[in-house]
């Protein structure tokens, strides 16, 4: 494990670290680690078993996940703050991919999770290995918001018709809505009720932050249940949970499920990613830590492939539970360590207990958890900045018509769409001189900037690439016809493109043959290396070596006026 960063201005640890030896302070921050880890444990619990109600399977499940994760993490991965248990986004996306599978038993529902989960965990592993730590850019902040709020909007009806006894099969939210309303008549008033004082309990003991007040209201929930009979007035409890009957093993799948389980692993490895290393990171830069995207790529693989060969949940690095443990006082990995052997402990001798937890009880957690989400200030920034407003409606939208997984992958693909159009249309600046000096700036933008007498300096003010290298040559063209008479050079700054493709060295050779042909002169400037590389080697008779350039716009220019052609 590796030594907790000092903090600013602490020279005697920093001396220690150098000298090998362990910092004075090593014992107490020990101590915040076992204090942390015992506070934290009493929030990760309960939530563990809530969060496999959202994902349809069996509380076990949940503990299994919980264990597994923290001890996995704490192993492998890098932020010290992280805690990697069940997540409602990871356990939703799961509930909405077994249900689009049609599924009839729960132990073909069970094995189906247990597939997906070693998928996701296998898909995360191999990411890893091939350091694509980025591969989160594939989905935008403002989708992530406007998806999470979605969900925390489903997940909170979903507990409240759960608590209610109202099922309903629908995946959109009016509908279900709409038949939550109808049966208002045959809802469970009891359980609701007690469902509404655990929530009201909760965010009464939310101010005192070390306080689990997860764990408050499960033991005074318990409780509840030993002095009543709760089942007589149809509030219902967990119920038996079977840790002993745990196996490890793969599931028994035709190759036709696994085929459709790789598919929908793609949507569930984009939101363990997304989530856990939103937190990861957003926590290491508060803290200056470093960050291995990668590592922790490998270490959440790891820990889902053993989270599902148990036929446990699909676990990430949640936001709500990595600031629950910094707040806590957590210094290094070592708080989730102790988190776990307490749990263990707990699962080892009060599984009856938890069996006894009432079921309004934990959808009251859950609502508690996903509340924090629910609000309108995600979305106040992009109306602020004016940019991306489409894009977090409509992720929020597509969540609550289409449900949890076709609306993130309707979100993504909305996403994808917006940018390779954004690409596929780059604005190309004509530019000119600023004053006397050596910048050459978009003349639209600057009006004081002039052109050069005779040539023609344009960019395109995006990577140019095989979808837009026509239409940004084609807008040169036209630049070319009507510019001034006298254009005797055309100068292409290139310097937003790290590199070019085939189909735009086949538009580039054609163009510099139209520009031969009318008597001009071509210059490709600003070249990254990898450009000026290939185009060296794709040289013609008219996209010749010559014209290529690593220089800038000012160099070139004043090298035409003292060697004009």
């Amino acid at each position: 494990m590796p030594p907790v960063p000092a903090a600013p201005g602490d020279l005697s640890s920093s001396t220690a670290r150098a000298n090998g030896t362990p910092p004075p302070d090593t014992d107490r921050r020990w101590t915040q680690d076992i204090v942390a880890g015992c506070s934290i444990a009493g929030l990760l619990l309960p939530e563990a078993v809530a969060y496999a109600g959202i994902g349809n399977l069996p509380p076990q499940a949940g503990l299994i996940g919980l264990l597994v994760g923290l001890v996995v993490y704490g192993l492998a991965g890098t932020s010290r703050f992280a805690v990697v248990s069940a997540t409602s986004s990871s356990a939703a996306v799961l509930a909405a991919a077994t249900l689009s599978m049609d599924v009839a038993g729960g132990s073909l529902r069970l094995a189906l999770a247990a597939g997906l989960v070693m998928l996701a965990g296998l898909f995360l592993l191999i990411a890893g290995l091939a350091r694509l730590g980025g591969i989160t850019d594939f989905i935008a902040k403002p989708v992530l918001r406007g998806f999470t709020f979605g969900l925390a909007a489903t997940i909170i009806l979903r507990q409240i018709a759960g608590v209610a006894g109202v099922k309903s099969g629908y995946n959109d939210l009016p509908r279900f809505a709409y038949q939550l309303l109808q049966e208002v008549g045959a809802w469970n008033l009891r359980a609701l009720a007690v469902c509404l004082a655990a929530v009201v309990l909760l965010f009464a003991v939310k101010r005192w932050r070390r306080v689990p007040g997860a764990m408050v209201v499960i033991v005074l929930g318990i409780a509840s249940a030993y002095v009543v009979d709760l089942p007589r007035y149809g509030i219902h409890e967990v119920g038996a949970i079977t840790m002993p009957h745990v196996t490890l093993g793969l599931p028994d799948l035709s190759r036709v499920q696994w085929l459709r389980l790789g598919e929908l692993a793609v949507a569930m490895v984009l939101i363990i990613y997304a989530e856990s290393y939103g937190s990861i990171r957003s926590f290491a830069l508060k803290h200056g830590d470093p960050t291995s995207p990668n590592r922790d790529l490998m270490a959440l693989g790891i820990a889902n492939l053993g989270s599902g060969a148990l036929y446990g949940m699909p676990v990430g690095a949640g936001y709500s539970a990595t600031s629950a443990n910094e707040a806590a006082g957590a210094q290094s990995r070592l708080a989730g360590g102790c988190a776990a052997v307490l749990i263990a402990l707990i699962v080892a001798l009060l599984l009856p207990q938890l069996a006894r937890t009432p079921e309004p009880v934990l959808a009251a957690i859950v609502i508690h958890a996903v509340s924090h989400t629910l609000t309108l200030d995600a979305f106040r920034p992009y109306w602020i900045w004016r940019r991306d407003r489409l894009l977090v409606v409509a992720a929020c939208v597509a969540v609550l018509l289409l449900g949890v997984l076709h609306g993130l992958l309707t979100a993504i693909g909305i996403s994808l769409a917006l940018t390779l159009r954004k690409f596929s249309e780059p604005k190309v600046s004509q530019l000119g001189r600023l004053g006397d000096g050596h910048d050459f700036v978009d003349v639209a933008a600057h009006p004081e900037a002039r052109t050069v007498p005779g040539i023609l300096i344009v960019r395109p003010e995006a990577p140019i690439f095989f979808a837009n290298a026509e239409r940004v040559l084609a807008h040169v063209r036209q630049m070319r016809a009507e510019a001034e008479e006298g254009i005797h050079t055309v100068i292409i700054s290139l310097e937003e493109s790290p590199d070019v493709d085939g189909s735009t060295i086949e538009a580039l050779r054609t163009f510099a043959a139209d520009v031969a042909a009318s008597g001009q002169r071509l210059l490709l400037v600003r070249l990254k290396p990898p450009v000026l590389d290939v185009l060296s080697r794709a040289a013609s008779d008219a996209l010749t070596r010559d014209a290529l350039h690593d220089l800038s716009v000012d160099q070139c220019v004043r090298s035409i006026a003292a060697n004009p052609a």
